[in-house]
């Protein structure tokens, strides 16, 4: 048990250690989450996707580019708003560890966006509809998102300010942290709204006729809503020196928050008269919308 100013009666230790060594092989906690959190995403897309009358083995397909151009834009995106952690007088780190993912640092935006790309290009191929399978996938987007959140944890990143709360986080000073204070875990926030996200998108689907990707864009509009309140809590340095890019007032991530939840409301509302009596993928799929 830690306390701060005698107000906090209990914490939230961080891991001691983030990397275990099989042999000469490392094996880091960080990339185990995001493991498990991808595993467990195209598992129970599958399921949904065969519940909805899909043809088995299709997500499978489609998540192995989706995967691939989903980690390249993941990486960019923190690359690029962050780019002095690695570049410039005030750069931390080596420009050659910019390419290091196992170090932390995959933005969901650019995971979101590039890995699109690749979902677009697997759905063009097969001639599906990408309305179908985005939202056949959203719920277990955010799922995923929850669980690789946990990674954080394990690298001791993603902290907000510091708090009296019960729930406080406890920061090694390696990491930014200073002797005694707690922070908020805005990594375990975020895995909360995420998993709360998920139930909740999952009924929506079974309730409401969310079809032509508006179950997708119910998830962005619920995820950047959550984000942008945490994302404000957030204080973590990169490296030590916080790096977080601002613009009036606000990080970059509320603003992309902002943007895109704005985005996701004009196409629920556009198109809230589209509907379709036939909601199963298989028929969806014939469609030229795809």
């Amino acid at each position: 048990m830690t306390s701060v100013s005698g107000m906090a009666l209990a914490s939230i230790p961080s891991p001691s250690q983030a990397v275990w060594h099989l042999g000469i092989i490392p094996i880091r906690a960080y990339a185990l989450c995001f493991i498990v959190a991808i595993v467990f995403g195209v598992w129970l897309s599958e399921r949904r996707w065969r519940a909805r009358g899909g043809e088995k083995g299709v997500i499978g397909d489609i998540a192995f580019p989706a995967v691939i151009f989903g980690l390249i834009g993941a990486r960019l995106y923190h690359v690029v708003t962050d780019w002095q952690t690695y570049f410039g007088p005030r750069a931390v780190k080596e420009p050659y560890q910019a390419l290091f993912i196992w170090e932390g640092g995959l933005s969901i935006w650019g995971a979101v966006a590039l890995g699109g790309v690749g979902v677009w290009l697997a759905c063009r191929r097969r001639g599906l509809s990408v309305g179908a399978v985005a939202d056949t996938v959203a719920p277990a987007i955010a799922f995923g998102q929850a669980i690789a959140r946990w990674g954080n944890w394990f690298n001791q990143e993603l902290y907000g300010s510091p708090t009296t709360l019960p729930w406080g986080l406890e920061i090694d000073q390696a990491h930014g942290g200073e002797p005694g204070v707690l922070y908020h875990p805005t990594f375990l926030y975020e895995s909360l709204w995420d998993a709360a996200l998920g139930f909740a998108l999952i009924l929506a689907g079974r309730r409401m006729t969310l079809q032509h990707g508006r179950l997708f864009a119910l998830y962005v509009a619920g995820y950047t809503f959550g984000r942008f309140w945490i994302e404000g809590l957030r204080i973590d340095p990169v490296g030590g020196v916080d790096h977080a890019a601002t613009l009036l007032g606000l990080r970059i991530n509320q603003w992309t928050s902002i943007a895109l939840f704005i985005a996701a409301l004009i196409y629920l509302w556009t198109t809230r008269r589209r509907t379709d009596r036939t909601p199963t993928p298989s028929i969806e799929a014939r469609e030229t919308s795809g």
